[in-house]
């Protein structure tokens, strides 16, 4: 399930992109489908191993264009093991908002993108990430959790502030929305709750076969209820 709308993020082969806080490798693994070259950065060896054997899954079945390349890296998204301008697009997706000192994190994506490079930034929307604190100090308080909630207007500020120039922005996953608010409401690890349970089989099924008539209502619904915010943003030619 992406968030990124790589319509909106101009990529290619012989483009070298670089997956910020990758987690699980979903960004990751599209940008490699595209042809571009990928390194799929975090700081959970674990989650890199699980991303590493995907990619080699993905090459076994034919699914990496050729020339194609990539590879994960473990490390600090405060002090990353990259060379000034070495990447053509930074995908940044649910990571600023666990980061302290997140300006510190986005002058780390600028120093790593070529002049002209692209970046995509997600983090949770306002609205539907404030009831969930309202609903359980739990989702906001455990160790790794989220630690701000941004308004669009904060974090277009902040990446300004770096010396990026803002362009568009768009809201993803509407329909997940109900099913945070449920679990917060329920109990995070209450995964058998009826209702949590029956409302993460629906988003199961949507994800597997993505009827018309869910992708029209979360169109519909995620300029309002959309769970993440996703900003499009672009380092100059010169700075």
């Amino acid at each position: 399930m992406l968030t990124v709308d790589f319509a909106h993020l101009p990529l290619g082969p012989g483009d070298r992109v670089l997956d910020l806080g990758c987690g699980g490798g979903r960004h990751a693994f599209e940008v490699l489908k595209r042809g571009a070259d990928v390194v799929a950065f975090d700081q959970d060896p674990e989650e890199l191993d699980k991303v590493a054997g995907m990619f080699a899954a993905m090459d076994k079945a034919g699914e990496v264009p050729e020339g194609a390349t990539a590879e994960t890296v473990a490390g600090d998204a405060l002090s990353m093991p990259f060379e000034d301008g070495g990447f053509d697009c930074v995908i940044a997706a649910e990571v600023l908002e666990h980061i302290p000192d997140d300006m510190a994190a986005m002058r780390e994506i600028v120093r790593v993108l070529k002049p002209g490079g692209h970046v995509a930034v997600t983090v949770p929307s306002f609205l539907p990430e404030r009831v969930c604190w309202a609903l359980s100090e739990a989702y906001h308080t455990a160790p790794g959790g989220h630690i701000r909630i941004y308004t669009l207007a904060e974090l277009k500020a902040k990446l300004k502030a770096t010396g990026l120039e803002i362009g568009i922005h768009h809201h993803a996953h509407a329909l997940h929305t109900p099913y945070w608010w449920i679990k917060c409401a329920v109990g995070l690890d209450n995964a058998d709750h009826p209702i949590a349970k029956a409302y993460h089989d629906l988003l199961v099924w949507d994800i597997m076969q993505r009827p018309a008539v869910t992708r029209l209502a979360e169109t519909v619904l995620n300029p309002v209820l959309g769970k993440s915010v996703v900003l499009y943003a672009r380092k100059p030619e010169t700075v």
